[in-house]
C-alpha cells in the first residue's frame, strides 16, 4: 500500500518525497511496517534493511521507494541509493507526478556530480528542466534546477554571477515556504560571499544555514551538504573556531542518529584535520585513511587528492617519512599541490636545498588566499633552515597582511609564529618573545597542543638566547611531553637534542668551518657567506650540515646562540 503523507511543508522539502514525521499507513507486522517505523525513528540502516525487504516480497510504490533510496544513502549504501532513486523516477513519471519525478532527477544529478560523475548527473538535471518545461506554470522546483547553475559558475570564478543565482534560488524557497531549498541556497551563497571579501556578510549566511540543520528543519541529506560546504568553507577563511562549534553541534545531532554515516567525502578529510588540530592524532591518522579509501572509490579526483595529503601529512608529523612520501605522491596524482607538505617533508629529511626549490616555485604559483597563505607558513621554516632570512622575513610579512585581511584567530596565530621565527633568526631573541607568546596564547584558546608545543620550543629558544636558562628547559619539557604524547617523533628527538648537555665542539670544528659559523651569527645567508668566502653556495651548505651535527644544534638561530655563548661570533 503505498504510503501518503499529510505534512504540505515537509512535501515540498529536497530529499524527493516522505520524511520522518510524515503519515503513513500499512498492514501490522511486515517489513514494509518496520521499515517505515525505523525511517520515522531515524534508524536508517534499519529501515534500509527492512525497507529492502519489502522490496524483495513485493516492487514497492513510489513513496516508499524514496524512503528507501533516503536510508540506502543516510546509511552510508551510496550504490543502491542510485539505482533506487532512478526507480521512484520513473515510477513517478508513469503515475504522472511532475514534480516528484523532478526531485528525483534533481537528487540524482546532485548525487552524481558529488561522485565526479558529470556527464550523467547534467543528463539528469537535463531530465528534470525538461519534465518542468512541459508542465508549465510555476514550482519551487525550478529554484532546485537552479543549483547546478550557480556550482558551474563558482567553478568557473564567476561568483558575483553564482551569488546571484543562489539570491534568487533562496527568494523562490522562501515563496513557497521550502526550508531545503533556501537553507541549501543561503549556505551557497555564502560560500560565494566569503570567496569574495564579504566575509562578514557571508558567514552569517552560514550560520543561518546551520541553524536551520540544528533545529531539524531541513532534511537529513541537505543537513549532510551543508554541514560539509560550511566546514570547508571555515577553513576557507582559516575561522577554525567556528569549524570546530559548528563541528560539536552537528555531533550532538549526530547522536540522536547512532545508524547514520554523517561524514562522508571532504567532508571526512575536514573531521580528520579538525581532530589533527586537536592533539587526536590516532582518531585522525583513522579518518584520513578511510576517506582515502572511500573517496577513491567513489573516484572523486579533487577530493581523493586531498585525503591523501592530509594522510601524508599525518605521517610526516609522525616522523613516517616514507609513508608520508608514497601519501603525497598520490595526492600529487589525484590533482593535489603536496606543498607546503612535501617541501617540509625534504626538510625534515634534511635535504633544504630540494625544500627551498620546491617552496619558491609553490609560493610564486600559489593563486588563492588559502594556498598562499599555507605556503607562506611553510616557506618561513624552510627559508630559515636554508639562511635566506631575507625570504624568511618577506614571507612572514606576506602571510601577516593576510592575517590583518582576515582577521580570523588561527591565521593571526601562524603569522605571529612565522614573525616571531623570523626575529629569532635575525637574531633578536628579546624582540622574538612579545609574537611568540601571542601565538601561544591563541593556540591555548583554540586547543591545538602541537602548534602550541612548536611555538614553545621557539620561546625556550629565545630565553635561552638572552641568558634565562631556566626558562628555556621549562619551555624545552613542557613541548617534549606534548610531542612524546602526540606520537610527534621528530620534533620529540629536536627538543631532546636541544636538552642534551652542551659540550664545547669548539675543538672539533675546523677553520673554516669556524669561519661559516662565525659568518652565520652575524645573521648573513648562505649565499652572503658564500660571497665572503669565495666557495660556492652548496659548500656553505655541506659545512653548515657538518657545523650543526658537531654543536648539537638542528636549526640557524640555535647555531647562532652558540656562536655567542663559546665567543665564536
Amino acid at each position: 500500500m503505498s504510503a501518503r503523507r499529510t505534512n504540505n511543508k515537509t512535501s515540498a522539502r529536497i530529499v524527493t518525497g516522505p520524511k520522518p514525521g510524515d503519515t503513513i499507513v500499512a498492514t501490522v507486522g511486515t517489513p514494509l511496517v518496520h521499515g517505515r517505523a525505523a525511517f520515522e525513528r531515524r534508524a536508517w540502516a534499519t529501515a534500509f534493511a527492512q525497507l529492502s525487504a519489502a522490496d524483495r516480497v513485493e516492487a514497492l510504490p513510489p513513496d516508499d521507494l524514496e524512503r528507501l533510496a533516503m536510508a540506502a544513502y543516510l546509511s552510508g549504501n551510496d550504490r543502491e541509493c542510485e539505482s533506487i532513486f532512478t526507480r521512484a523516477y520513473h515510477d513517478f513519471v508513469a503515475h504522472g507526478e511532475t514534480a516528484r519525478a523532478v526531485r528525483c532527477a534533481f537528487s540524482l544529478g546532485m548525487f552524481l556530480f558529488d561522485r565526479g560523475q558529470s556527464a550523467p548527473g547534467s543528463g539528469w538535471i537535463a531530465r528534470g528542466r525538461r519534465l518542468l518545461a512541459d508542465q508549465g506554470g510555476d514550482a519551487v522546483e525550478r529554484g532546485y534546477l537552479m543549483m547546478p547553475d550557480a556550482l558551474a559558475k563558482i567553478a568557473t570564478g564567476d561568483l558575483e554571477g553564482a551569488s546571484a543565482i543562489f539570491e534568487q534560488a533562496a527568494a523562490i524557497g522562501d515563496r513557497f515556504a521550502d526550508d531545503d531549498l533556501r537553507a541549501l541556497a543561503r549556505q551557497g551563497r555564502g560560500r560565494a560571499l566569503t570567496r569574495l571579501g564579504r566575509i562578514q556578510e557571508g558567514v552569517a549566511l552560514l550560520d543561518e544555514a546551520m541553524v536551520a540543520v540544528m533545529t531539524n528543519e531541513v532534511s537529513p541529506i541537505i543537513s549532510g551538504i551543508i554541514y560539509c560546504s560550511v566546514i570547508e568553507a571555515c577553513f576557507e577563511i582559516f575561522d577554525l573556531k567556528r569549524a570546530q562549534e559548528w563541528t560539536a553541534a552537528l555531533g550532538r545531532w549526530c547522536d540522536a542518529q547512532p545508524e547514520l554515516m554523517p561524514y562522508r567525502g571532504t567532508c571526512l578529510v575536514r573531521r580528520s584535520e579538525i581532530l589533527q588540530v586537536h592533539g587526536i592524532w590516532t582518531e585522525a591518522l583513522a579518518q584520513a585513511m578511510r576517506a582515502c579509501e572511500q573517496l577513491a572509490e567513489r573516484s572523486r579526483e579533487a577530493g581523493v587528492g586531498l585525503a591523501f595529503y592530509q594522510l601524508a601529512e599525518m605521517h610526516r608529523l609522525r616522523g613516517e617519512f616514507g609513508k608520508a612520501e608514497e601519501a603525497y605522491r598520490s595526492a600529487s596524482e589525484h590533482g593535489k599541490a603536496p606543498e607546503p607538505g612535501y617541501a617540509l617533508l625534504r626538510l625534515g629529511q634534511g635535504q633544504i636545498e630540494l625544500a627551498a626549490a620546491a617552496i619558491r616555485r609553490a609560493r610564486d604559483e600559489a593563486r588563492d588566499r588559502k594556498t598562499k597563505a599555507r605556503v607562506l607558513g611553510g616557506g618561513v621554516e624552510i627559508f630559515i633552515a636554508a639562511g635566506d632570512v631575507a625570504a624568511a622575513r618577506a614571507a612572514a610579512d606576506d602571510l601577516a597582511a593576510i592575517a590583518a585581511e582576515l582577521g580570523a584567530s588561527l591565521i593571526t596565530a601562524y603569522s605571529r609564529h612565522a614573525t616571531g621565527a623570523v626575529l629569532l633568526a635575525e637574531t633578536n631573541p628579546r624582540a622574538a618573545l612579545a609574537p611568540l607568546r601571542d601565538a601561544v596564547s591563541i593556540w591555548r584558546e583554540l586547543d591545538m597542543p602541537y602548534e602550541r608545543a612548536r611555538t614553545g620550543v621557539l620561546i625556550g629558544l629565545a630565553c635561552r638566547a638572552v641568558g634565562d636558562r631556566d626558562a628555556a628547559a621549562l619551555e624545552f619539557g613542557t613541548a617534549l611531553r606534548t610531542f612524546e604524547k602526540l606520537g610527534a617523533r621528530p620534533d620529540a628527538d629536536r627538543v631532546k637534542g636541544l636538552t642534551r648537555p652542551e659540550y664545547d665542539a669548539r675543538g672539533s670544528l675546523t677553520a673554516r668551518e669556524t669561519q661559516v659559523l662565525g659568518l652565520l651569527a652575524t645573521g648573513r645567508t648562505n649565499r652572503a657567506i658564500a660571497k665572503e668566502l669565495r666557495i660556492s653556495e652548496k659548500t656553505v651548505a655541506r659545512h653548515l650540515a657538518n657545523i650543526f651535527i658537531k654543536i648539537g644544534v638542528s636549526t640557524r638561530s640555535e647555531a647562532t646562540a652558540y656562536a655567542f655563548r663559546h665567543q665564536l661570533a
